[in-house]
């Protein structure tokens, strides 16, 4: 019952709304141009494999018909053009004459030509447009009626015209790896665009970009704030260093886990990420202030590594238990299961591996050796 109604059911978005997961915009001054162009990238997303209903915001030309005004016969007739455009208007748009008060609402009433006058085109010609004389004349000595296109609406961002290409995708597809891989198949195109027009990427790709470079503007500033923490706590370069080199040994965890449980690496995954190195950087703090406390306790340097590492082991474990089973219930979660899944496995991974490579590089770094 609606042929010109775009129908499309989709999921709830998680996060900031986008809207069509596929996006790519054409933007220059030619309404022409941008159509030719945008056309040239739908087909190139229609070969995707992965691209389902491939469709635009705007594009389709309207139809209008042309009437343009001998102006001498207007003249010599006493008729002006804002003159016939208000019986235009008033025949096929309508006029209101009054208003009608019901309650505490006034109704317009509006004066138009039946139905069967405005909606024939056939019978325009034979308008009766009255003269300065009072006499009625045809719209056909004045005028010539002509048929054509337009624009009937355009699209602008920034100022500028702009058409989007927008597509689908199916289920257990990530939608930054169509539009990575349609990207690279438009270089093609960009190359032979004219000065003033480009080729924008947009939906999830260019929301995710955002997410993550929100992040890195505010990196710098956490990293000196750890630094600086760190540096209170050791009282040592070397030792900072130390902790710093250990906060990677979570990404091993973290891959294996995501591939396991096939989830995306996406920004909610790279918070997981990153809350992640703080936890390891922790367990490093522990396991070197303990060395330091024995050592000032007496005990020689080689044998308070290892003291201190048997002796910590179990503390860091459970800590590292009790993390790990709280990221359970939240694991299931659509939207936060990425996160979760990523300090699961990157916390039950790195915490192995730092009580063992922590260890073993404090010792090669201070060319600790066995007392005899």
């Amino acid at each position: 019952e609606f042929p010109l109604v775009r129908g499309r059911a989709v999921r709830l978005e998680n996060g900031p709304p986008v809207g069509y997961p596929i996006q790519f915009r054409v933007v220059g001054e030619d309404p022409a141009l941008l159509r030719e162009v945008a056309n040239q990238v739908a087909d190139i997303m229609r070969q995707n494999p992965r691209c389902r209903d491939v469709n635009f915001d705007w594009k389709e030309l309207s139809k209008i018909v042309k009437v343009d005004v001998d102006q001498d016969k207007a003249r010599a007739l006493g008729i002006t053009s804002q003159g016939l455009s208000n019986i235009q208007s008033a025949i096929f748009e309508g006029l209101t004459i009054t208003q009608y008060r019901e309650g505490d609402k006034l109704i317009p009433i509006v004066a138009r030509a039946e139905p069967r006058e405005r909606v024939n085109l056939g019978s325009l010609k034979d308008l009766d447009i009255y003269t300065g004389s009072g006499h009625a004349v045809p719209l056909s000595q004045i005028a010539r009626l002509s048929y054509g296109f337009e624009e009937g609406v355009i699209w602008r961002r920034n100022r500028l015209p702009t058409i989007t290409i927008r597509a689908d995708i199916p289920d257990g597809v990530r939608a930054p790896d169509v539009s990575k891989s349609i990207v690279a198949q438009l270089a093609a195109i960009r190359d032979k665009l004219p000065l003033g027009y480009s080729i924008e990427t947009g939906g999830t790709l260019e929301s995710s970009g955002k997410g993550q470079s929100s992040i890195a503007a505010g990196f710098p500033l956490m990293l000196g704030i750890m630094l600086t923490v760190l540096m209170f706590q050791l009282q040592s370069f070397q030792k900072t260093i130390l902790v710093l080199l250990t906060a990677p040994l979570g990404i091993i965890g973290v891959v294996l886990a995501l591939i396991l449980t096939q989830r995306p690496v996406g920004f909610v995954a790279l918070l997981g990420i990153i809350s992640l190195a703080g936890m390891i950087m922790r367990n490093s703090v522990i396991l070197v202030d303990q060395i330091d406390q024995d050592v000032k306790a007496g005990q020689n340097l080689w044998d308070a590594i290892i003291e201190s590492t048997v002796r910590r082991f179990r503390p860091i474990m459970l800590t590292a238990a009790a993390a790990i089973l709280a990221m359970i219930p939240l694991s299931r979660s659509v939207f936060w299961g990425p996160m979760a899944t990523a300090i699961m496995g990157g916390l039950l991974v790195a915490t192995l591996l730092t009580c063992l490579f922590l260890p073993a590089l404090y010792a090669a770094w201070f060319r600790v050796k066995p007392a005899k």
